[in-house]
This record gives structure tokens, C-alpha cells and sequence, in this order.
């Protein structure tokens, strides 16, 4: 393998865009993979390279021939399997930045901000420096941060590099992923290992935290939740969509699942309990309590305003629904929905009620998730509305949960980005198949 430089930093490696022998871009690089050991320097074995469809796949430092300032050369090659640490394994990036080591000389205490590697006898790579950082740390909004002195030190002058810091912080993963969907920051907690997951999630507030959960599998919601105190959970519980929450809560034990209810505010588990009622492939379990909900006499302008909110889910955000009050679910007597396109071409100061669709039929509680599926293909519709039988809105459902109940329930962790859309139509279409026959 040839370098253009004799030593590398993660820290500028990061970001690096990956390109194949023809000049194709493949991906760029997230984070490297290391091996840790009791002795000897730590031993890098591959990077994780972002690929189109932001899919974090796992390139073995084999298939790198070239390494240079500001581009990685590959042979082509690439496993699009998603990437998911080993035990053995540790993230530079994500699981080493801001661990603490102790300086042998004046047995000082400092923090990593950046490792070095280096390609030795048998094309071997290793860390050999580490970029620290010392002085005490201060409690941040995106964790814990210190001001001191900075050195580039050899592994041979600290200890520690091995042993996990209780109180790493976790201002550098966060950071990097402000810009990400929460289903992006999902995948790269699957790829660390739990330890390290859990003290991510503790950093990151409540709000973001929740919208994370809502992308994991089922499994790694359980476990992650479990990681927080009970207070703290029930509060991102809260900042769910209740129809996530409820998800979540029924694969818990039940006595644990009554505990973190009665620590939620009484209006927010009152709605997942109702939703708690319903079996999980029927309309009633698979539809949220929050749609965007209106009286017949709000104005156009003040419903765009509403579905413009960005908490609002895009299939959610593309109608609202009209009931006569009160507006909470559930509510007074279901007029109609009201398409978004709709609203876009009506005067502003109009009635919403003047515009309700009067071809989409509601949904009840207790239909099938196969009719569900039926009438979305039917109406070609991104989510509808559940009542009961005295025509009262409780809900609605969006194509979103529709596709993750129709999907295997590992779907998040097997499948390229690319192929999931055609996945789920697949899915759709079976399940309406399923339902005409």
C-alpha cells in the first residue's frame, strides 16, 4: 500500500472521500476500526466508509492501496453489508476520542481528541501517537469539554488507553452527526458497542433522543432505554410519538412498563395506554393519537402554518383532518380530511371545512393491518383516518408505520437503503394481494 504521508490522523481521515481504481467515488470514510490489546500498540484493521444512501459499510485496510491527503483509493470491491462493531473491535472516532489516559510524566490526567496511525512491517497498521489534551472537564450542552494544554504523545508515555472511561464524553459523536437524520445517528449507535451506545444516549436530550429510539430496532430500544434512569425515561417517553412509545412499551415487562407510565405526564400516557388497548396489527395499534387536527371553520393560512412544523412527520404534514370540537382524540363527531395540495390552492383567509375529500372512507379500530395496506394502495394515500363507531377521530396512520409492520423485523439491519423502497412495495402489494383474495 502506498501513503502519501508516513503518519495519519483519524481526525483528518475523517470525511475523506474513498474512490475505486476507474476514479469513481464510493463512499467517505466515517471512523476506523481498531484492535485493542492488554500489550502492544492498538492494530487498525479497517475503515467505516459512509456509502451512498448514508449505509455505513465495514473496507478492510487490505482492500486500501492508497492513502493521501484527501482522497482513499480502494480496489473496487466493496461488501454493502451494514457495518456492526465486534466485541473485539473499537471505533477510533466514536468509542477512543475523549477516553482518558494518565500521563506518566507528573501522572497528569488528559484526554484524547485524536490518535495517529502508521503502516509498519508487514503492512501492518498501527496507533502510534495519540493528540491529548489536558486539564479538567467542564459539563457542556453536548457533553463534557476541558481547556489545557495539548501534546502529541507516544503510546508508551500513558496509561490507560484500554481501560473505558466511565465519564467519556460524547460531544465529538454528537457533533458529527448534528446534521443527520435520526435514523443515521441509529445506525452508528448499532455500530458501537453497548457501553458506549448507552453513554451517547445520555448526552443527547431528550427530543433527539427519542427520535433515535423511534429508528431502532426493536431489541436496541429495550436495551437502550433500559440504560437510563427511570425518570429520565419516562420522559423520552413523553417526546415520543405515542404510537411508538406504546410499541416500545409493550415489549417490556409489564411492571416495568406500569412504572415508567405512571412517571409520564398523565394527558401523554393516557393516549398510550389507549393505544396499548389494541392489538399491534390492527388500525387501532398501528396509528398515532397526534395528527394535525382542525375545526371546520380554521382558516387555510393557519393549517399550512400548522403542517409546517418540522416535529410533524412529512406523511402526516401532507393533510389535516376536520372534526367538530374538542380537538384532542378523542374528538368531537370526524367531518373530513383535507389534502395539503388542497390547501395550497385555496385563499389563504377560506374554511378548511370547505375543502373536505368526501371519497376517503375512515378506518376502524379494529381493521386488519392487510386493510390498512389495501386502502393506501386503493386511495394512494400517505396516511388516513381511525374512528370508532360513533364517528369520533382517534387517530390516524401513516404509510410509515404501515411499512415498518409489513417489513421483516430486522429490515433496519440487513438491507441496503437502496433496495428497501422496493422491499416495501413489495410488501404492500402483497399484503393487498393477500386482502382481494
Amino acid at each position: 500500500m502506498s501513503t502519501g504521508v508516513e503518519r495519519i490522523f483519524v481526525a483528518r481521515l475523517a470525511g475523506t472521500t474513498v474512490f475505486d481504481p476507474l476514479g469513481d467515488a464510493v463512499g467517505r470514510v466515517r471512523d476506523v476500526v481498531l484492535l485493542l490489546r492488554r500489550s502492544g500498540a492498538p492494530t487498525a484493521v479497517g475503515l467505516v466508509v459512509e456509502v451512498p444512501g448514508r449505509r455505513r459499510v465495514f473496507m478492510p485496510l487490505t482492500r486500501v492501496t492508497s492513502i493521501n491527503p484527501g482522497q482513499v483509493i480502494c480496489t473496487g470491491v466493496v461488501n454493502l453489508r451494514r457495518f456492526q462493531a465486534r466485541a473485539s473491535e473499537t471505533l477510533a472516532i466514536g468509542e477512543l476520542f475523549e477516553r482518558s489516559v494518565t500521563l506518566k510524566a507528573g501522572r497528569t490526567l488528559a484526554y484524547i481528541e485524536d490518535i495517529a496511525i502508521e503502516q509498519g512491517r508487514g503492512r501492518v497498521w498501527q496507533v502510534t501517537k495519540l493528540y491529548v489534551r489536558s486539564g479538567e472537564r467542564r459539563r457542556g450542552v453536548l457533553g463534557l469539554s476541558r481547556k489545557g494544554a495539548s501534546s502529541v504523545v507516544d503510546l508508551d508515555e500513558v496509561t490507560g488507553l484500554a481501560t473505558r472511561d466511565k465519564m467519556q464524553g460524547a460531544a465529538l459523536v454528537i457533533e458529527s452527526f448534528a446534521d443527520y437524520k435520526p435514523a443515521d445517528l441509529a445506525a452508528a449507535l448499532m455500530e458501537m458497542s453497548p457501553a458506549r451506545s448507552a453513554e451517547i444516549a445520555g448526552a443527547l436530550d431528550n427530543e433527539r433522543l427519542a427520535d433515535v429510539l423511534e429508528e431502532l430496532p426493536e431489541e436496541d430500544q429495550v436495551a437502550l432505554l433500559s440504560t437510563l434512569r427511570r425518570d429520565r425515561a419516562a420522559d423520552v417517553l413523553e417526546a415520543m410519538d405515542p404510537d411508538d412509545a406504546a410499541d416500545l412499551l409493550g415489549d417490556l415487562p409489564a411492571t416495568e412498563a406500569a412504572e415508567l407510565l405512571e412517571l409520564m405526564e398523565p394527558e401523554d400516557a393516557r393516549q398510550v395506554r389507549q393505544l396499548l388497548g389494541y392489538e399491534d396489527d390492527t388500525a387501532g395499534g398501528l396509528m398515532t393519537t397526534e395528527p394535525v387536527i382542525v375545526g371546520p371553520e380554521t382558516s387555510v393560512a393557519t393549517c399550512l402554518a400548522l403542517v409546517r412544523v418540522e416535529a410533524i412527520a412529512p406523511a402526516l404534514a401532507s393533510m389535516v383532518f376536520v372534526v367538530r370540537p374538542p380537538l384532542e382524540t378523542p374528538t368531537g363527531r370526524f367531518i373530513g380530511l383535507v389534502h395539503l395540495q388542497r390547501l395550497l390552492r385555496e385563499a389563504p383567509h377560506d374554511s378548511v371545512g370547505n375543502f373536505v375529500d368526501p371519497a376517503i372512507a375512515s378506518l376502524e379500530p379494529a381493521d386488519s393491518l392487510a386493510e390498512v395496506a389495501r386502502r393506501m394502495a386503493a386511495y394512494d394515500i400517505l396516511a388516513l383516518p381511525v374512528v370508532d363507531e360513533d364517528n369520533h377521530l382517534l387517530g390516524a396512520i401513516s404509510i410509515d408505520d404501515v411499512l415498518d409492520h409489513l417489513l421483516p423485523r430486522d429490515w433496519r439491519e440487513h438491507e441496503p437503503r437502496a433496495s428497501r423502497m422496493t422491499t416495501a412495495m413489495k410488501a404492500v402489494t402483497t399484503a393487498t394481494e393477500g386482502s382481494d383474495g
